[in-house]
């Protein structure tokens, strides 16, 4: 039995599973992204790094991978998932509402920069088809980097956000039909570039529109009937038996294993199963994602940082420049202020993981020589590595550019300061409500919004809705607080909530003040310095719920709704009152504290 074990096999396995267990976390705890610790971890560990010494230091053979192959099926399942994973957040309805932005932007981006690259490569002395492969590679963006900074930082539904999304999902497209068009070239070697493309095009059509076909009639049935089992086991099957039986019909009919999964993660985001595939999904993404970018930084060879390190210096900082310039010329086209094109231009600056494979597959098909993948790897390899780094510093860039960048006509617009109306401090999910309950009313209000970008996009909307932060001294009084009927605060900043009712409070004793809380502390607090009325919101969400399920359990909704407003009377007295005490104990401690000592 022991001799039947492929021992290098399971002790490869071990090494990628030991990373994902132990040096991730690591990497994670210093503040990394754990998608630089896999490649970084891949290119250290793997028979390129460290495991190039094993005949000279026995005992690394337990510390690094011996043969990349022996992890290649897992990683090619890995790329298989994550297309999928990108099919089933795209949906048809998505790319028809930013269809401006993607194939648009996007799409002149991908076009551009391959253009400039391949012409680039060709003037270096590479052949047409090695051309056009380095330049569709290396025109594409890290969209697992990009994405995971966004969203760490909470920039998703910015400008810079909402365009960095719409490039890489026009890149994202982008990725099948250059897997295909390089598996095609792989296949059939004789005629010109445009032959090869028109073939690539029209082999990867014919098998959409069969997956396609196939999936509208078998998919939601197939679904629907394991959902019905209530099985979370089958649905799990189910889900795999999708994603792996698309990518083997793609495979069997010519192309990638990831156009298979693609397509079908396209048509099941337009079903009812779509969320609850993307959470079966996910604890087996996460894996075999690390798995992937781990044998993706396997590729990666050392010896091409000091084999050539001024040319490899200076092909990553044109490759940086000319992105950034193209994605910033693009984005001031589509209309973007300087400070969103640039930071936008150094997001999306880097190379992307999707190059590694794309250059990969095309170096094993013998269309790129070697040394030139190795350098392309690197050189993609050391982009994407400064990609925390661009970041910071397009923001910093936006930052001072927008500073002395000619301001939007719809933040010049002033409120008048002579009525009597309310004033609905932020204007964000949670004041558009607010404001469309005062005017189903007929209550006048003022809203203001100290997020520049969406009160422009607000405005051309056709929102009433002013710029301004209330926070500041005299922006208030300008917005009509001296004869304001009431003011009603929004915005989820606990420190910005707590200045506007001081600056309210301090300037009109009298007037009503309703403010949004963090959670019932904070609630007391502001009572204490001078709300008229606060909504905790953990409070306010299990009052809700209650509510929800004494309706749902039999209770009648007339009893049930006059027992829920009792007991929200009841918490904000004992809030009050609470606020009240804490008052008297701090002016107690004060007045001990300076009495004089006996």
């Amino acid at each position: 039995m022991t001799s039947t074990i492929n021992i290098n096999a399971y002790s490869d396995a071990l090494v990628v599973l030991g990373t994902a267990g132990i040096v991730v976390p690591i990497v994670r705890r210093w503040g990394m992204n754990p998608i630089l610790g896999y490649l970084g971890a891949g290119a250290i560990l793997g028979p390129l790094g460290l495991g190039s010494f094993i005949q000279t230091f026995p005992f690394l053979y337990w510390f690094t991978v011996v043969d990349a192959q022996n992890v290649s099926g897992i990683a090619q399942l890995g790329v298989v998932f994550l297309l999928f994973l990108i099919g089933l957040e795209l949906s048809f309805n998505r790319l028809v509402t930013m269809r401006r932005l993607i194939f648009g932007l996007g799409g002149l981006q991908v076009l551009a920069m391959s253009t400039l690259i391949a012409g680039a490569a060709t003037l270096t002395g590479q052949s047409a088809e090695s051309g056009v492969i380095l330049g569709a590679s290396l025109s594409l963006s890290s969209t697992a980097i990009v994405l995971e900074l966004l969203s760490k930082q909470g920039r998703l539904a910015t400008t810079v956000g909402r365009v960095s999304f719409s490039v890489l999902l026009a890149q994202d497209l982008a990725v099948v039909p250059i897997l295909v068009f390089v598996s095609v070239l792989g296949v059939e070697r004789d005629g010109s570039v445009v032959n090869h493309l028109l073939v690539a095009f029209l082999q990867a059509s014919a098998a959409v529109v069969s997956l396609i076909l196939i999936g509208r009639l078998l998919l939601r049935p197939l679904f629907r009937l394991v959902a019905g089992t209530h099985s979370t086991e089958l649905f799990v099957a189910a889900t795999l038996f999708v994603i792996v039986g698309a990518g083997i019909a793609a495979h069997q009919a010519g192309m990638s294993m990831a156009l298979g999964a693609f397509v079908a993660g396209l048509m099941l985001a337009e079903t009812e199963y779509g969320k609850a595939i993307e959470a079966t999904v996910a604890p087996f993404k996460d894996l075999l994602l690390g798995i992937f970018f781990f044998t993706i930084g396997m590729a990666i060879d050392f010896r091409e940082f000091v084999r050539e390190p001024g040319w490899l210096l200076a092909a990553v900082v044109c490759l940086l420049a000319s992105k950034i310039l193209v994605v910033a010329a693009l984005g001031r086209l589509f209309r973007l202020s300087w400070p969103a094109a640039i930071e936008s231009g150094m997001l999306l600056a880097p190379g992307s993981e999707f190059a590694f494979v794309s250059i990969g597959m095309a170096a094993a098909l013998g269309l790129i020589a070697p040394g030139v993948s190795s350098f392309a790897v690197a050189v993609t390899a050391v982009t994407m590595t400064l990609t925390p780094l661009l970041a910071m510093l397009g923001r910093r860039a936006a930052s001072r550019l927008r500073v002395k960048d000619a301001i939007e006509p719809e933040l010049t617009v002033r409120p008048r300061a002579d009525q009597r109306q309310a004033i609905v401090v932020g204007y964000g999910r949670v004041g558009k409500v607010v404001c469309s309950l005062l005017s189903r009313h007929g209550l006048k209000y003022i809203a203001v919004d100290h997020d520049a970008d969406a009160v422009t996009r607000d405005r051309r909307d056709g929102h009433i809705v002013y710029y301004g932060d209330a926070t500041e001294p005299g922006f208030l009084e300008a917005c009509g607080l001296l004869h304001a009927t009431g003011v009603i605060i929004t915005i989820h900043s606990r420190d910005g909530i707590d200045k506007v009712v001081g600056r309210v409070r301090s300037v009109r004793p009298d007037v009503l003040i309703v403010s949004r809380a963090r959670d019932a502390e904070h609630a007391s607090h502001l009572y204490a310095i001078g709300a008229t009325d606060a909504v905790p919101e953990t409070i306010e969400a299990s009052l809700q719920l209650s509510e929800a399920a004494l309706v749902g359990l039999g209770i009648a909704a007339g009893p049930a709704i006059a027992s829920i407003h009792e007991e929200r009377d009841a918490m904000r007295q004992a809030l009050r009152q609470a606020a009240v005490k804490a008052g008297r104990e701090n002016t107690r401690s004060i007045r001990s504290s300076e009495s004089p000592a006996p």
